[in-house]
C-alpha cells in the first residue's frame, strides 16, 4: 500500500510539474502585454495606454479561443502575426473591439482559406481604391472614408484578419522597378503556408490579383514583422522593434548579390551604411540599408534588374549600379567628393515578367463578380448617404470656403460641421474656417472634435503674435495644427500652458531661448522610431526624448502655440521660426543661423513629347548632407502625394541654400527601362549655378509589334448601336483601350491620361475605351472620371475584341487594362497592359513619332 501511495505521490508530483511548466511555457496574455512592450517604438508606448493594448491582447486570445483555427495555429505566428496592433505607420484604434463580432459571425463556419476570402469581401464591401497623400488613417478613419490607397486598404485587411485569429503582413515593394509608385498588398497564413491577396480586391481564390506580373518584376519585397522574428525567410535586417524579411524570391527570380566597401586606398570600410536605390519618381530611392561587416561587405537578393548601391564616409561616397544575377561580387569605391561636378548616364533595366496564374473556372468568376457587384451597391449607398448630408450642410450655409471644405469631409461631414457650430456660438466662424482651410484634405475626413476645438480654443490670437511677423502667416504658420505628416492630436491646451507666464512671454520674444530649452530637455536619437512613425507632441513631452524628426514638429508645435509662426520647409526640411525674417534651426549648432542663399539656373533641351518637365515625373534635386543626398519636395499638391511642380513654374532661378546637390533626369521606355542623366553640381552664396536638364530618347524608330484589325465591331453601351474603330478613323492611328469597371490599374491609367488631357485633345487621335459587359460600363461611369479628353467613344465588345488582341499580340492574359495604338493597317505600334503609372506620357511619346 505504501508503495502505490508513494508511486501516486511520485506521479501526481511530475504530472503537476510538467503541467506547471507547460503553463509556464505557453504564451498568454500577460506575456503578450510583455512581448508588445519589449517591442514597441516608443511613441506608442507613450501615445497609447497600457489599457489600451491589453483590450487589443484580449480580442486576439478571444479570437484564439473562439475561431475554428485557433488551435492550429503556431505559437511563432500567433505572437508575430496576430497579436501585435500596428500594420505600418497608421494612427491605432479600437478596430479590434468593434469589429470583432461582426467579423466572427461572416468567418464562423468557414474554413481557414475560405475565412481569408471572406474577410477580405468585407472590406470590399465598405473600402474601394482611391490615392492620397502618405499619412496612413488609421483602419475604422478608412472605413468612415469608405476609400484608400493601397497601403491604407492593406492595413485595413491585416487589421481584419488578425481580428478573427489569422495571421496576417502587410507585403510591399517600397517601388515598383518598370514604372513609378509603390504597392502594398496582403500575405495571409493557411496551414503552414503563405498566400497572397489585393486588400479589398477580392477574387476567386488566394495567390491572385491584377499585380502578379507586376511583382514578379520587383526589385524589392519586403515586410517589416514585429519584435524579434525566427522564421524562414530572408532576413535583411533586425532593430529593437522589428525584424524587415526579403520575399522577392516567391513572386519572381532573384540573385543575391554580395558587396564590399573600400576606399581610393583599397581599404575595407567596416560598419558602413550601404543604401540600395531603385530609380523611380526620378530619383534612385533609397529601398533599404545595410551595415558592412568587419571586412567591409555585405550582401542583398533582389529580381533580376538594376539597381544602385551608394555608401558614404566622411564627406565622401561612391555609388555602383548592378543588375542582379550578373556577378556574384561587386565593389564600391568611395572616389567622390563634394566640389566635383560630375556626370553620369544609366540605362536601369527592371526585371522580365515571370508571374504564373491560379486557375479559375468561369464559374467561380462569375460568382466573384456577382459579389463584387453587390458588395459595390452596399458601399456606393453609404457614400450616397454622406454626400446628401453633406449637400444638406452646405444648403445651410452661404460661406463659399465652408462649402467646398464640406465636400471634402465624406463620412467625416457630422463633426466637422458640429465644429463650425461651436465656432459660430464662440463668434469664431472666421477662425475656425482658417483653422480647416489649413489642413490637409485627409484631415477633413478623419479629425476629431476633440482635436479641432483645442487648437480653436488655445491657439493666440493675430494679436498675441510676434509683431513683426506678416499678418498673412498666422493661419498657416501659427493656426495651423498641421505641421508634417503626424497625426493631428490635442497638443495646444497643454503646450500653450506648459510654461509659466513669464518664461513664455520670454520664448515669444525670443524663439532662440525655445530653441535652446529644446536641446537641453529633449533628448533625439532616431533609433527611437525607427519605422518613422512621428511620436506626437504630447508624447514627446512626456518622454524628453524622440527621434529628431518628431522633435522637429515638437518644437514646431510649441512654438506655434506661444504664438511664434513656425515650420519644417516644405522643400527642403529645415525647422524655421519668424522673426524678422526666416531663421533656421540646428540642434546641434552653437547659435541660430540665417539662411545662405545662392541660385540655380535650369536649362531644359526641349523634347517632342515633354515641353514642360515635370518634378518626381521627369526630374528631381537632392542636397548632400555629408552621408546621404536628400530629396527636396518641389510638390504641387498635399505633400505625400508625388505630384510635383511644372518646371516653368519654378522660380528662375531657383533659390537653394548653399551646399553640393544632385539634378537626377530620367526617360520611362515602353519595356520599364529608364534612361537616366544625372549632374551634380555646387551652390554657393549668391552665386548662380547653371545645370542641364537633359531628358535622355532612345535610338529606335516605331516598330510594329503586331496587329488588330480596325473594323471588330463593338456596341454603343447607351445606343445599342454597333461600330468600329474605322468608322472613326481621320487620321491613320487610334488609341484603343479595353477596360475594366475601375480597379487600381484603370484607376491608374484614367489618372494619367487626364493629366495630359489637351496633348491628348490636341493630337487628334480617336480615343475608344472598350468594355467586357454593360455592368462593367456602368460602374466605371460612377467612379467619376470626370477630367479625360473629350470625344472619347465607349464601347461593350464580349470578348472578340479582347481575343483577338491577347492572341494577335501574344499577351499572356487577358487581364485588363490593355490600352495599344494602332491604325487602319491592322499595325500595333504601342500595347500596355496592366499597372503602369506614366501611361499617358508614353502614349504621347509614340503620338509624336506617328
Amino acid at each position: 500500500m505504501k508503495n502505490i501511495i508513494l508511486t501516486f505521490a511520485i506521479l501526481s508530483a511530475v504530472f503537476f510539474s510538467a503541467c506547471s511548466s507547460e503553463k509556464e511555457t505557453t504564451f498568454n496574455e500577460k506575456q503578450a502585454l510583455q512581448f508588445l512592450y519589449q517591442y514597441m517604438p516608443l511613441g506608442d508606448s507613450v501615445d497609447y495606454t497600457e489599457d489600451y493594448y491589453r483590450e487589443c491582447i484580449h480580442y486576439a486570445f478571444l479570437a484564439k479561443e473562439e475561431m475554428p483555427w485557433g488551435a492550429s495555429v503556431p505559437e511563432r505566428e500567433f505572437k508575430h502575426f496576430v497579436v501585435p496592433v500596428r500594420v505600418n505607420n497608421e494612427n491605432l484604434d479600437r478596430f479590434r473591439a468593434t469589429y470583432y463580432e461582426e467579423l466572427k459571425a461572416r468567418v464562423k463556419d468557414l474554413s481557414l482559406y475560405d475565412a481569408i476570402l471572406e474577410v477580405n469581401h468585407w472590406c470590399h464591401e465598405h473600402v474601394n481604391y482611391k490615392g492620397s497623400d502618405s499619412r496612413t488613417s488609421a483602419p475604422m478613419a478608412t472605413i468612415k472614408t469608405s476609400w484608400g490607397r493601397c497601403g491604407e486598404e492593406s492595413t485595413l485587411l491585416v487589421t481584419a484578419l488578425r481580428t478573427v485569429g489569422i495571421p496576417a503582413r502587410q507585403v510591399y515593394t517600397p517601388r515598383w522597378a518598370h514604372c513609378d509608385d509603390n504597392h502594398a498588398w496582403v500575405e495571409a497564413w493557411v496551414d503552414g503556408q503563405w498566400h497572397f491577396l489585393g486588400a479589398c480586391e477580392p477574387e476567386p481564390v488566394l495567390d491572385l490579383g491584377w499585380f502578379n506580373e507586376p511583382a514578379s518584376r520587383t526589385l524589392l519585397l519586403h515586410t517589416r514583422v514585429f519584435g524579434d522574428y525566427d522564421g524562414p525567410e530572408e532576413v535583411i535586417s533586425r532593430s529593437a522593434n522589428y525584424t524587415e524579411i526579403n520575399v522577392v524570391g516567391n513572386y519572381g527570380k532573384a540573385a543575391k548579390t554580395t558587396f564590399t566597401v573600400v576606399d581610393t586606398d583599397g581599404k575595407p570600410q567596416a560598419n558602413l551604411p550601404v543604401e540600395f536605390k531603385i530609380y523611380n519618381y526620378a530619383e534612385f530611392c533609397t529601398v533599404v540599408t545595410k551595415t558592412t561587416d568587419e571586412n567591409g561587405q555585405t550582401w542583398l537578393t533582389s529580381g533580376l534588374g538594376c539597381m544602385m548601391a551608394y555608401a558614404a564616409k566622411d564627406g565622401k561616397f561612391g555609388f555602383q549600379v548592378f543588375k542582379s544575377g550578373e556577378k556574384d561580387n561587386i565593389t564600391i569605391t568611395l572616389d567622390h567628393e563634394q566640389g566635383q561636378n560630375d556626370i553620369f548616364e544609366f540605362d536601369m533595366v527592371p526585371p522580365a515578367p515571370t508571374s504564373v496564374l491560379p486557375e479559375v473556372t468561369a464559374e467561380m468568376r462569375a460568382e466573384n463578380d456577382r459579389r463584387i457587384a453587390f458588395e459595390d451597391s452596399l458601399r456606393n449607398a453609404y457614400i450616397a448617404e454622406c454626400k446628401k448630408a453633406q449637400m444638406d450642410v452646405i444648403m445651410n450655409t452661404g460661406n463659399k470656403k465652408l462649402c467646398s471644405i464640406y465636400e471634402k469631409t465624406w463620412g467625416n461631414y457630422q463633426i466637422i460641421a458640429d465644429f463650425v457650430k461651436y465656432a459660430q456660438d464662440k463668434g469664431q466662424e472666421i477662425k475656425a474656417v482658417e483653422l480647416l482651410s489649413n489642413i490637409s484634405d485627409k484631415d477633413l475626413r478623419d479629425v476629431s472634435l476633440e482635436v479641432l476645438k483645442d487648437h480653436l480654443d488655445n491657439t493666440p490670437g493675430l494679436e498675441q503674435s510676434i509683431i513683426s511677423m506678416p499678418p498673412e502667416h498666422y493661419a498657416q504658420y501659427i493656426l495651423n495644427p498641421r505641421v508634417s505628416n503626424e497625426m493631428i492630436v490635442p497638443y495646444r491646451k497643454t503646450l500653450s500652458e506648459f510654461f509659466p507666464e513669464a518664461e513664455r512671454r520670454q520664448y515669444h520674444d525670443n524663439p532662440a531661448l525655445l530653441v535652446d530649452w529644446v536641446k537641453k530637455n529633449i533628448q533625439a536619437d532616431d533609433n527611437l522610431a525607427l519605422q518613422r512613425i512621428p511620436i506626437s507632441s504630447l508624447g514627446v513631452l512626456k518622454a524628453r526624448k524622440a527621434d529628431r524628426h518628431s522633435r522637429d514638429i515638437f518644437f514646431v508645435s510649441m512654438a506655434r502655440s506661444l504664438g511664434i509662426a513656425a515650420q519644417i520647409n516644405p522643400v527642403n526640411g529645415n525647422v524655421q521660426y519668424f522673426g524678422k525674417e526666416w531663421t533656421n534651426v540646428d540642434f546641434e549648432a552653437a547659435e541660430p543661423t540665417s539662411t545662405t542663399i545662392g541660385y540655380l539656373d535650369i536649362h531644359y533641351f526641349p523634347i517632342a513629347s515633354v515641353s514642360d518637365p515635370k518634378y518626381y515625373t521627369h526630374f528631381s534635386i537632392k542636397k548632400f548632407d555629408g552621408q546621404s543626398f536628400r530629396l527636396l519636395a518641389y510638390d504641387a499638391k498635399d505633400p505625400g502625394i508625388d505630384d510635383g511642380m511644372m518646371l516653368s513654374t519654378f522660380d528662375h532661378p531657383t533659390p537653394l541654400d548653399e551646399g553640393y546637390y544632385i539634378l537626377t533626369a530620367g526617360t520611362r521606355l515602353d519595356d520599364g527601362t529608364a534612361l537616366t542623366h544625372s549632374e551634380f553640381f555646387t551652390i554657393k552664396a549668391g552665386e548662380t549655378t547653371h545645370v542641364n536638364l537633359i531628358l535622355r530618347q532612345p535610338d529606335n524608330e516605331l516598330q510594329v509589334i503586331g496587329s488588330f484589325y480596325a473594323d471588330s465591331k463593338f456596341t454603343d453601351p447607351e445606343t445599342g448601336e454597333v461600330g468600329n474603330a474605322k468608322q472613326l478613323i481621320q487620321d491613320e492611328y487610334f488609341i484603343l483601350g479595353l477596360l475594366d469597371q475601375g480597379s487600381e490599374p484603370t484607376t491608374h491609367a484614367m489618372q494619367d491620361i487626364a493629366a495630359f488631357r489637351k496633348d491628348f485633345e490636341d493630337s487628334n487621335l480617336p480615343m475608344i475605351f472598350v468594355f467586357s459587359s454593360k455592368e462593367d460600363y456602368d460602374k466605371f461611369k460612377m467612379k467619376n472620371f470626370s477630367e479625360l479628353p473629350e470625344g472619347i467613344v465607349y464601347g461593350i465588345d464580349e470578348g472578340e475584341i479582347c481575343n483577338e488582341i491577347v492572341d494577335g499580340l501574344h499577351l499572356n492574359t487577358d487581364s485588363r487594362p490593355i490600352f495599344l495604338i494602332a491604325n487602319a493597317n491592322s499595325e500595333v505600334v504601342f500595347v500596355k497592359q496592366g499597372y503602369t503609372i506614366g501611361l499617358g506620357e508614353q502614349m504621347l511619346k509614340v503620338i509624336a513619332k506617328l
